[in-house]
């Protein structure tokens, strides 16, 4: 009797842990998807003020990260509480004014549109490719997060040295390293929701964005380098 009352416990337990999962990826999923309608407001705004045309050089630098930084910190302190969401949801909306600065360059190009469309089916394809390999792999990633995090410092690095080099191959290698590192971290973090490692479904989804934000950006920026045509 008491081994069955024992074993009927962990079966309880096990039950609850995949519902607190399932629940948790589903509002990622949602948040995720939501967090794209103010990015492409933010960006629409951008492009047709042009009202980061302005922050180019330093002073872009600054603006950016301090603005990302301060989001990121609101976030964490508010994750638990209500407003959380809405700050998550401000910090996408600024992510796509940043954005619209390099949306802009690219559609200065004839095909700049086709551009951006193809840079945003690569990133659907990434993140499907992605998110169906985290539900297939059965070993524990957790040991590439300290890796994954030197990647994405020597990119951001890259990405501020080449900003006053103002390097066209530098920018390139700086684009192609981001679309590997944030692929990778979007296998990382999705597995972490799956294996109950990530429990808040705001800090899952600011993980996920910020990684699908990079990859798009990277590829929009290869394609914009290597495909642009301006006849």
């Amino acid at each position: 009797m008491t081994d069955h009352v024992q074993t009927s416990g962990r079966f309880g337990t096990a039950v609850s842990s995949d519902v607190q999962r399932n629940r948790v990826l589903r509002n990622t999923y949602w948040l995720l998807a939501l967090s794209m309608l103010p990015t492409v407001l933010g960006a629409w705004i951008g492009v047709q003020t042009g009202i980061t045309a302005s922050l180019t050089g330093g002073l872009g630098l600054i603006v950016f990260l301090g603005g990302a930084f301060g989001f990121m910190f609101a976030i964490e302190k508010t994750k638990n509480s209500a407003a959380g969401v809405p700050v998550l949801l401000a910090f996408t909306f600024f992510m796509g004014l940043m954005l619209s600065r390099l949306l802009a360059a690219v559609l200065g190009f004839s095909n700049g549109a086709s551009l951006i469309m193809t840079a945003f089916g690569g990133t659907a394809v990434v993140f499907f490719v992605m998110a169906n390999l985290s539900t297939v792999i059965k070993r524990d990633l957790s040991g590439m997060g300290k890796w994954l995090f030197v990647g994405a410092l020597a990119i951001m690095i890259g990405a501020i040295i080449n900003v006053f080099v103002g390097s066209t191959a530098g920018m390139a290698v700086i684009a192609t390293l981001a679309i590997v590192v944030f692929s990778l971290y979007l296998l990382f973090d999705l597995k972490r929701i799956i294996d109950g490692g990530e429990t808040n479904y705001i800090s899952a989804t600011l993980g996920l964005y910020l990684s699908l934000f990079n990859v798009f950006q990277s590829l929009l920026m290869l394609l914009g380098l290597f495909g642009g045509d301006r006849d």
